[in-house]
């Protein structure tokens, strides 16, 4: 949503000392963002915010901050969900009690700014104005996902009324149907009808207007999805990573990125699709890291001194590279068949057995070498990691021109355009361009505790 809001106007007053909201929310970037904003006017309302790593919860009265809770721990997780509550009752006599906090079903306690507002006070919730879900009107966007958006006009509810730990995984998980009294300004967004997003399911049917593009997608709090990792790559540029992190943009070869999650034994697929040719594309070792590598240029092979192993492929030239753990060598190993040529807008399928090592390339949907990822048969490179350290999907350049590549992990886009047949793996998750080979696995939380 990091360019994305969505609001409506309140016409009709609700309850101004009692208020509940709650979300799970995933980050892409670490940059300021509002999750909520009550607007009375400009000197009058209510906020909920990462800033920018640390949660802000601030109640504005004539202009000046009249409540407000700062944590104290950092949320600087982009690979985790986290549902966040927050409560509000200033008619309670406990002043700490007036506004609480909880992240994955627990209270927050300690904070490195609190104010409490007075009893009584009306706390700039349900009054007429304008309430926006993402962003501060037309700034401050979110950057990230949100999913069960809930709103309470008249009641506080603790965290527990939206969800519960799981049984089996003992993770904190939603109340896909909580029971909750909305009030007059209440509401309920699970962003789960595709001609729909901003549908309200609270039963009362509120309007909502969405400026931008809601991009819906399979990842959720109870199955995490695989993202390139924000904080884990060769570069400082912060505008590199964007559509939920699933969208790679650089112009220099020797930036890069990684997954967010990693495999350590099973059969994993992933896609993308890139805008140019001359991607550097593949698996690299937890271990590895290019910032320790002396010469920039040879970043996106692996680096001599980087630490680690890359196992990647030139998307145009048609090589395949490994480098094992500090090997100086780039050109290790060629493909056994045919080399992998591909064009502008061409669509990669990547099948990996990490215990064999056999890494199968497809170009728009064939095989190269005649391959069966299935069988294990002619695999377009056979990877060799001295290492015991999981391996990550890759992303590098090796061009000095500007390019973009879109990953799915499963999460049905290439960027924000869905893909056009939307192919399950076997335990049916993740929606893929093409059908995921036969014992092969979106690279996804459920998958990696069944295999990984």
């Amino acid at each position: 949503m990091a360019s994305t809001r969505i609001y409506r106007s309140i016409s009709s007053a609700g309850t101004t000392t009692k208020a509940t909201f709650s979300a799970w929310v995933k980050r892409s970037g670490l940059a300021e963002g509002f999750l909520f904003l009550s607007q009375e006017s400009g000197n009058e309302n209510f906020r909920i915010r990462f800033n920018p790593e640390v949660i802000n919860i601030e109640v504005l009265g004539g202009g000046s901050v009249t409540g407000t809770l700062s944590t104290d721990r950092k949320f600087r997780d982009t690979n985790a969900w986290y549902h966040i509550v927050v409560a509000l009752d200033s008619t309670l006599a406990t002043a700490d009690d007036r506004m609480k906090l909880y992240v994955n079903g627990v209270q927050e306690t300690s904070f490195s700014a609190r104010t409490n507002p007075s009893q009584n006070y009306n706390m700039r919730v349900n009054e007429t104005g304008t309430q926006y879900i993402g962003s501060q009107d037309t700034s401050n966007y979110f950057d990230g996902s949100l999913t069960h958006v809930h709103y309470v006009d008249g009641t506080a509810y603790a965290a527990s009324t939206f969800g519960e730990i799981d049984s089996t995984s003992g993770i904190w998980k939603p109340k896909t149907a909580p029971t909750v009294t909305y009030g007059t300004n209440g509401f309920f967004l699970k962003f789960e009808n595709a001609g729909n997003m901003d549908l309200d399911s609270s039963g009362n049917n509120l309007s909502f207007t969405t400026a931008g593009t809601i991009t819906q997608n399979t990842d959720t709090p109870t199955n995490n999805f695989a993202t390139l990792n924000p904080i884990a790559r060769y570069h400082s540029d912060t505008t590199s990573l964007s559509n939920g992190n699933l969208t790679h943009s650089l112009s220099n070869y020797s930036l890069n990125a990684r997954s967010t999650l990693a495999m350590t034994a099973g059969k994993w697929y992933w896609e993308f699709k890139q805008s140019a040719v001359n991607n550097r594309a593949g698996v690299c070792t937890s271990g590895y890291n290019p910032n320790l590598d002396t010469d920039a240029a040879d970043a996106y092979y692996g680096g001599a001194n980087g630490g680690g192993g890359v196992y990647n492929m030139n998307t145009g030239a048609g090589t395949s590279w490994q480098r094992t753990n500090n090997d100086t060598s780039k050109n290790v190993d060629t493909p056994s068949g045919t080399a992998l040529a591909s064009g502008a807008n061409d669509i990669i399928s990547c099948a990996l057995d990490v215990g064999t090592g056999k890494f199968h390339v497809a170009v728009n949907g064939t095989w190269l070498n005649s391959g069966n990822p299935a069988t294990g048969a002619n695999p377009q490179i056979t990877l060799t990691n001295s290492s015991p350290d999981p391996l990550h999907v890759f992303s590098g350049f090796n061009t000095s021109n500007a390019m973009t590549t879109h990953f799915n992990f499963g999460s049905g886009f290439f960027g924000t355009t869905a893909v056009a047949s939307a192919n399950a793996d076997g335990n049916g998750h993740g929606s893929f361009e093409y059908a995921v080979p036969s014992g092969y696995y979106a690279l996804n939380t459920k998958n990696l505790k069944e295999f990984g």
